[in-house]
């Protein structure tokens, strides 16, 4: 087996027995049930925002913190918080304690990052098209194998949503025991960084007897030297090289490094947004996902509260067909014509989403039948990963290799911040209106529906600037 291969085998495994998480699709039925005996109000007003506002403070600093720390450490981190979170909820049954358990989990969804950037520092660059879709493959596979299990064990009796824990717990631990055996990484995006000097003649970087590098090449910052490469297409880029073209060089002072790091972190960001098509794209995707994780988040308090008489059993049922549905849309979105996608018509294809968006989640808000909300949301997530997998793809085109983890991760920030002022406005008991589920999902809907307004007053614009310009 190819090492690349190899790497892209081990790391999936991590993802999907991370993803075998059967209790999900019933925590809200397991918090309000006998076990814990919780009220609709505690789980969705005073305990879950918690995990929101503690996924929000943790995101930039785990970022961060795992490109220091080189991706592995936080893996297991992530392993390591999935155990804490299961077992408390599992083995504890007071209202604080599942607060405290919430600030695990936003630990727990931070740290995912490190599975996804994992990867890009592991292999060679002209296998990173093949290793992406095998991690996303893995997470899809998983969910939809663990919802799966969820419903045919609750339908058939064999488990009650309490015992569902500990086959998620099971699947933590051993996604933590197997992390433990990941290779370890020895560069990263920005604090460890790699040179180019493999492909340059020997005669180029002579070393000194001590085994530094020249004088010249010391006292050249490696930001400097990716300001060159802009201005003369003649010499090798210094990104994120494949780790077989070049060796590792160590910068003398740490403090240098650091802040090469900074810098050049800036450098990424600049570049990329300042990108009017990134911009655009960006746009969407960071309130988009906003609402998107806003409504997955509380979603089985609506159907929970559309039919109290009897307990919402088809929730796994439907979580694996929207995992499904949403890894052959994403397939199909991703042969999804790039020319149809021009100014306008991009415009006008985001605008139409969200108003489709916002009208599905409408449907499942206002309605009395449980399997008419079922269908309605999904319908929305069906759209969501059609859209969103077109925006991740638009974003990609537009900037460099390096520039991803900096740009999605920055665009993710975004969408945590704006979803913690959703739930501080709407659902925290706390927050501004603190609202019921009925008036949360209603302000839900109409969140999508004025997105979709947003980028019908862009595309307005953009009409009367093109018009402006032809008559000049």
């Amino acid at each position: 087996m190819q090492p690349w291969l190899k790497i892209s085998l081990l790391l999936c495994t991590f993802g999907f027995l991370k993803e075998i998480r059967p209790s999900e699709p019933f925590i809200v039925d397991y918090l309000a049930g006998p076990w814990r005996n919780l009220t609709m109000e505690q789980i969705i007003q005073e305990a879950f925002p918690i995990g929101t506002y503690s996924y929000l403070a943790q995101l930039a600093i785990i970022f961060l913190v795992t490109d220091l720390l080189r991706y592995k450490p936080i893996i297991i981190v992530n392993g390591a918080a999935g155990i804490i979170v299961w077992s408390m909820l599992t083995w504890t049954t007071s209202l604080n304690a599942l607060k405290v358990l919430e600030i695990f989990y936003g630990t727990y969804c931070a740290a995912e990052v490190a599975y996804f950037s994992y990867i890009y520092a592991k292999v060679d660059r002209e296998h990173y098209q093949k290793v992406t879709s095998h991690t996303r493959a893995a997470i899809y596979s998983g969910r939809f194998f663990a919802a799966s299990l969820a419903q045919l064990l609750v339908y058939f009796e064999a488990m009650d949503y309490r015992q569902l824990n500990y086959l998620s717990l099971a699947a933590q631990i051993s996604a933590t025991v197997w992390a433990l055996f990941l290779p370890s990484v020895p560069t990263s995006m920005y604090f460890h960084r790699r040179t180019l000097t493999d492909e340059l003649p020997e005669t180029s970087t002579p070393e000194l007897p001590n085994g530094s590098a020249t004088t010249a090449d010391k006292q050249e910052p490696m930001v400097d030297v990716m300001a060159d490469d802009r201005s003369d297409d003649s010499k090798p880029p210094v990104g994120v090289i494949a780790p077989s073209e070049r060796r590792h060089l160590q910068t003398p002072f740490r403090s240098t490094r650091l802040k090469e790091a900074f810098v050049l972190l800036w450098t990424h960001f600049r570049t990329s947004f300042t990108n009017r098509s990134v911009l655009q794209w960006s746009v969407w995707y960071g309130l988009a996902m906003a609402g998107y994780i806003q409504i997955l988040a509380y979603v089985q308090a609506l159907w929970s509260s559309i039919d109290e008489t009897q307990p919402a059993v088809w929730n796994g049922a439907v979580e694996a067909a929207v995992t499904l549905l949403g890894a052959i849309v994403s397939l199909l979105a991703g042969y999804f014509h790039s020319g149809f996608l021009k100014p306008r018509t991009s415009l006008l294809s985001l605008a139409l989403l969200s108003f489709a968006a916002g009208g599905a989640m409408m449907l499942a808000t206002n309605t009395g039948n449980l399997i008419v909300s079922y269908l309605g949301y999904m319908i929305f997530c069906v759209l969501y990963a059609f859209a969103i997998t077109v925006v991740s793809a638009e974003i990609a085109k537009n900037i460099s290799d390096d520039c991803f983890g900096l740009v999605f991760g920055f665009n993710t920030l975004v969408a945590l911040s704006l979803q913690t002022l959703l739930t501080f406005s709407v659902t925290d008991s706390d927050g501004w209106f603190a609202l019921d589920v009925f008036g949360q999902f209603t302000v839900f809907s109409c969140y999508f529906l004025v997105l979709g307004g947003i980028y019908t007053a862009f595309l307005a614009a953009e009409i009367v600037a093109s018009a402006i310009r032809r008559y000049r």
